[in-house]
């Protein structure tokens, strides 16, 4: 576990990150108005054609998932940081190195773990 003067900069910096995002988010929809409706709207009365609307309404879609996906690794993050498990990987227990914490205050994991998750074919952690 952190430091807690550290634990409190951390969760400034996950509020922070959450707030921004919300605030992104809201701006790009244009208030509070799902990214479905908004889409639905902007591609309602496009002169574009129809494979680059779809085209277009994937990429919208693959944002929002995007988006909901960080705010849940905030949301994770800051129950870590109550529960006292912040700052240590989910999936090996290793202590997360802080300038990786700085630089990705959500982090769940150390980057071995990481990796392997993103890329299960590479090596083990050892």
């Amino acid at each position: 576990m952190t430091h807690p003067d550290l634990t409190d900069s951390y969760r400034q910096a996950l509020i922070a990150q959450r707030t921004a995002l919300l605030a992104q988010i809201a701006q790009q929809r244009g208030g509070t108005r799902g990214r479905a409706e908004v889409a639905e709207e902007h591609f309602a009365h496009s002169e574009d054609s129809p494979a680059q609307v779809a085209s277009e309404r994937d990429v919208e879609f693959a944002l929002n998932e995007r988006e909901t996906a960080e705010l849940g690794q905030i949301a994770d993050a800051l129950v870590r940081l109550d529960s006292g498990t912040y700052g240590s990987c989910t999936e090996c227990g290793t202590t997360i190195p802080a300038a990786r914490l700085r630089a990705t205050p959500q982090a769940a994991r150390c980057m071995t773990c990481q990796e392997q998750a993103e890329h299960p074919a590479r090596s083990t952690h050892s």
